[in-house]
């Protein structure tokens, strides 16, 4: 397996099953996700870029960023997004942006795999990152 070094100034071509699955602080049940461009492979402080694959009944609990932006977009299966107080039933091809200080969570209601595609800038939520 290649490690790839933290480079900024570096482009690279990378095979994603090389990655490995991870689950985050907040996540739980399964709510797993591998990191294809950011901080951590790319050295990366514009953006986080990412695939998400939720188990049946997987989830991100409720939270809140200050400065990050971020969109979903469903590959696969479906699950409940919330965005402050309004649910919402997401399907392939389906897409939400997300602004910074609304409150979201988003779970696998399904009984397959939940796969989504999750781009995020800044790739830190503080204000110093924008």
């Amino acid at each position: 397996m290649t490690v790839r070094k933290t480079r900024r100034d570096t482009a690279f071509v990378e095979k994603m099953a090389l990655l490995p699955w991870k689950e985050y602080p907040g996540h739980f049940g399964g709510a797993l996700s591998k990191a294809l461009v950011g901080p951590e492979n790319a050295g990366s402080r514009r953006v986080d870029f990412r695939i998400s694959r939720y188990a049946p009944a997987a989830y991100v609990g409720e939270h809140v960023h200050a400065v990050q932006e971020q969109i979903y977009y469903v590959l696969e299966g479906e699950g409940v997004l919330t965005l402050d107080d309004e649910r919402h039933l997401m399907r392939p091809h389906d897409y939400v942006y997300v602004p910074p200080g609304i409150r979201h969570s988003f779970t696998n209601t399904g009984t397959n795999g939940l796969v989504f595609l999750v781009v995020t800038t800044p790739a830190e939520d503080h204000e110093e990152a924008l």
